[in-house]
This record gives structure tokens, sequence and C-alpha cells, in this order.
């Protein structure tokens, strides 16, 4: 495996749509502009998957469909652990808690225990898998990202209340998704806003879900279509 390929790291982010029946916003902030990966940029919260995030029980699963989705052209077993490191990523860099009301088992881990403190469980039930995109070559820094879909509903607490954030990301504030593209964003993220436009006001999961594929050979936009959906008796 070349040095490039072994540099790729999993990834998850969580798009949080408020007002989506109305006039929709997203929760954005503002990256350092000392930062190795997209310095200045206006991006969604997120990160790379951590080993511990594995070992994470969740409150309730994924969806079913989005579970399959995930599993497609990827490593196995790497779905839940993604759902947790969105749930992580969201809670560290906004303050913002995807959980249900629970007392976890002793002992928490380092990275959950501020999360624990607030009374609450990790929860995925929420969480619509809508995008995937990996970093092309040639960047310092290389993500397979998943990108998740989640309604301001389903989020626990003032929406509003980001004293919980860590500083990792600056300005956060709800962004309009007719305003979005005035700010600073990165290729990615314009292409993923515009899915999200496009089905702001659709609650269900998508029929496929867009895969940008960045390699060696190609950029090729893939779509992972997951398996039917069992039938109701």
């Amino acid at each position: 495996m070349s040095a490039d390929k072994a540099a790729i790291r999993n990834a998850a982010t969580v798009i949080v749509l408020r007002d989506r029946t109305g006039d929709p916003s997203i929760l954005m902030g503002q990256r350092g502009a000392s930062a190795a990966f997209m310095p200045n940029k206006f991006v969604f919260p997120g990160g790379a998957v951590d080993v511990d995030d594995a070992s994470i029980g969740l409150a309730s699963p994924l969806p079913t469909i989005c579970h399959e989705r995930l599993s497609h052209r990827s490593e196995p077993g790497l779905e839940n652990a993604l759902a947790v490191a969105a749930i992580r990523e969201l809670w560290e860099e906004t303050g913002l808690i995807l959980g249900q009301p629970g007392q976890w088992s002793d002992p928490v881990p380092p990275d959950w225990q501020s999360f624990a403190a607030m009374g609450f469980l990790p929860s995925a039930q929420s969480l619509q898998f809508v995008f995937r995109a990996l970093t092309p070559p040639g960047r310092p820094r290389r993500f397979d990202a998943r990108f998740f879909l989640v309604d301001a509903d389903d989020i626990s607490g003032d929406l509003d209340d980001f004293a919980h954030a860590s500083d990792e990301l600056s300005h956060l504030q709800w962004i309009k998704i007719r305003d979005a593209r005035d700010f600073d964003l990165p290729f990615i993220t314009e292409v993923v806003l515009a899915e999200v436009a496009a089905r702001a006001a659709d609650a269900e999961p998508p029929n496929s879900v867009p895969f940008f594929l960045n390699n060696e050979e190609a950029s090729l936009f893939l779509r992972l279509k997951g398996y039917p959906m069992p039938q109701a008796d």
C-alpha cells in the first residue's frame, strides 16, 4: 500500500438542518487559519473516527437502510463507529447533544465524560447517511468522509447554546441554506449543500447516496443504493 493510501482516515460529518420545511438553515463553523486541513473554511462539524469509537454503545441504532449503505465499499463493522464519531464530533465542536436520557456504565471513556455528565447516551436513530466523499490525492490529509443529516428537532437542549463547544470551530452559527455560498466553503461542502438543499423538506432517507470517489485513477460519482427494505406483512 502506498504512503498516500495509508494516510486515508475514516471520518464522519454532521449536517444539522433547522426549520427544514420553512426557510432551512444549517449549522457551520470556521476552521482556524493554522489548521492543516481546510484552513479558514466554513465547514460542518465533523472529524476522524477514533479507535475508541468502535467500543461505544448506542442507545438506539442507525436506521437499517443507512447501516446497509455505510457497509458498501467499506471495511466490515465500521458502521456504528462512524455513527458514534458523528455524535462525538457534534458534541465536541458545537456542544449539541444527539442522544437519549440515560446513565453510562462505569468507566466512561475520557472523550465521553462531558457528554455523559449531561445525562445522555449517544443515539443514532435520527442520523441519515446522505453523502460520502474521499479527499483527492495530493492533499496534506485525506479522509473517507461520511456525511450524516440530522433534523435539529432531534437535538436535545438549546439549539443556540454553544457554551460546551471546544475551540476547534469558531464563529459557530446557523446559516440559511440560500445564503451559505456567500461564505468561504470547501468545494465538497458546496456539492453536499446542493444535495441537502434539493431534499431539505423530505424527511425520508434518499433513494441512493452519492459517493464522490477520488483516487489515483479518476474522480467518479457513484451511487450507494443499499438493499431493499423488508416489506411489512
